[in-house]
């Protein structure tokens, strides 16, 4: 018989914990392209740095799902507003760039992406940049042990990537300027320099 009192709070970060096994269910079988790393490692990096550059809980759990309209489905949005409430799914709505499949063109559609974070509210945006942030040391850490031929796992390729990225850190340098744009802007120039060779 448990003796946990029914009537007692939730601990704290209770919710984050539901939103990781969320996360895990959800995105089970993926992982980051090019590579076995489950995508989870993803997921759970975003939502750490949600909390090291002061985001909240909520923040923090759409770090989590942030992808899983976007590769899981458009009735992930309500089953997210269900559990864990309108601000988490407004949040994860933001963050996505696609919720049709196929996906639109990808240029297209990083370029409707980057108009949409121009009237981005805040919660997104630190979502959005921590998002980026870990894709972008990513990119780094892959550039320096394959090369830049690495870049052809993209859709994009090498200069569509680096275009993306540039646009990304000189948008966010000026909606969210601080540390996680510096950041992001220092990783972004990382990238630039290791495929300088190659363009």
């Amino acid at each position: 018989m448990s003796n946990e009192d029914p009537e007692a709070p939730r601990p704290r970060w209770a919710s984050l914990a539901d939103a990781t096994a969320l996360a895990m269910r959800l995105h089970a079988e993926q992982t980051r392209k090019g590579t076995s790393i489950p995508y989870i490692a993803h997921l759970m990096s975003v939502s750490a740095l949600v909390l090291e550059h002061g985001g909240d809980e909520e923040q923090a759990i759409a770090g989590l799902l942030h992808d899983a309209i976007e590769d899981c489905g458009i009735h992930c949005e309500a089953v997210i507003e269900a559990q864990f409430g309108s601000r988490v799914a407004s949040i994860v709505r933001a963050c996505t760039d696609a919720d049709t499949l196929p996906k639109p063109p990808w240029r297209a559609r990083k370029e409707a992406y980057l108009a949409h974070l121009e009237h981005a509210g805040a919660d997104a945006l630190l979502v959005s940049a921590c998002d980026k942030l870990h894709n972008a040391r990513s990119i780094v850490d892959d550039l320096h042990e394959h090369g830049p031929s690495m870049m052809s796992r993209f859709n994009a390729g090498l200069e569509g990537t680096l275009w993306y990225y540039r646009a990304l850190a000189t948008a966010f340098s000026r909606l969210i300027p601080g540390r996680l744009a510096q950041e992001l802007d220092r990783e972004v120039g990382r990238m630039e320099q290791l495929c300088a060779q190659s363009l």
